[in-house]
């Protein structure tokens, strides 16, 4: 099953990797893999994300400086996570931040005649389900191109500051995700079995 194509086989094969080689990632590749998080699937077609590419030492040093600060304000766990992430900007070859806009919690209620508590709620929803599905799409991708990824899931602790520093203070969704060629090759960790997670609701 996992060798039926290569698009399973990169899903298969994808693996969170922090520390990364000196050697950069090339301008195409990273043309290539926005292209392929902007075909992401989104609700009603709104196409409500953006994406910054941190390339420059400067600027990832700078977003590396802010987790590191902030990381002390935290608790041992959490602060030992936001270290290990300014660790992984600082080694990337290349940072690309996905962010939504909130356009779609702005229009829906007045697009699709719902009051604004409930589209508000609902809208919310499908865009960080759209965001989300950029990222996935993103991660696999590089996968594909032999280029090692992670989703930096911690940093939604300081979500508000990672947007502002990106100059995108409104909306809900905040995905830092750091591209590199892997330092090691590493195992991924062991899935539940399928028995385990799947149900199948026959009549």
């Amino acid at each position: 099953m996992i060798d039926r194509n290569e698009t399973i086989r990169s899903i298969h094969q994808r693996r969170s990797v922090r520390r990364f080689t000196n050697q950069p990632v090339a301008d195409e590749d990273v043309s290539a893999l926005l292209a392929a998080a902007n075909q992401a699937p989104s609700a009603h077609n709104q196409q409500s994300w953006r994406f910054y590419v941190l390339g420059q030492e400067k600027k990832k040093a700078a977003l590396a400086e802010l987790i590191t600060a902030r990381a002390g304000t935290f608790t041992r766990p959490s602060s030992t996570l936001l270290r290990m992430a300014a660790q992984s900007i600082a080694s990337a070859s290349r940072v690309i931040a996905v962010v939504n806009t909130g356009e779609l919690m702005k229009r829906g209620a007045e697009l699709y005649q719902t009051d604004t508590q409930t589209g508000g709620d609902f809208f919310r929803t499908m865009e960080i389900q759209s965001s989300a599905a950029a990222v996935e799409n993103l991660l696999v991708a590089a996968t594909s191109l032999g280029i090692g990824s992670v989703w930096l899931g911690i940093l939604i602790l300081i979500k508000h500051e990672v947007r502002e520093f990106l100059g995108e203070p409104d909306g809900e969704f905040m995905a830092v995700v750091a591209l590199g060629y892997p330092a090691r090759s590493t195992a991924g960790p062991r899935k539940r079995a399928l028995e385990d997670v799947v149900r199948y609701l026959d009549e």
